[in-house]
């Protein structure tokens, strides 16, 4: 299961993790957020040790949302040592994100 990042938690469980972290920027309202929703937690489980995986609900954690520009959701942030490595804007299938998860493992 993804994990629950917030605008309080996000410095401590991302920006400071020196590991692969997956930011699934979403909303209860959004349609392929809510398709892509499952998907997020299939990698979770899949690389769990590996990588940490989690979602930010974008209506309740507006600072770290405002912070990265999001303004389309699904968008997907590959965040390595602090740093956004790779992106990813709208619902892709499951593979997509495998390979930008395996270039920066």
């Amino acid at each position: 299961m993804a994990l629950a990042f917030t605008d309080a938690n996000f410095k401590e469980e991302v920006l400071d993790n020196a590991q692969l972290t997956v930011v699934d920027f979403w909303a209860e309202w959004c349609g392929p957020c809510r398709a892509l929703g499952p998907v997020v937690d299939e990698l979770a489980t899949e690389y769990a040790g590996q990588i940490k995986v989690g979602k930010l609900d974008v209506d309740n954690n507006p600072d770290v949302s405002a912070e990265y520009g999001i303004t389309s959701i699904p968008a997907i942030l590959f965040i390595k040592n602090g740093q956004v490595v790779d992106k990813q804007v709208g619902a892709v299938p499951k593979s997509v994100l495998v390979k930008k998860i395996q270039a920066h493992i």
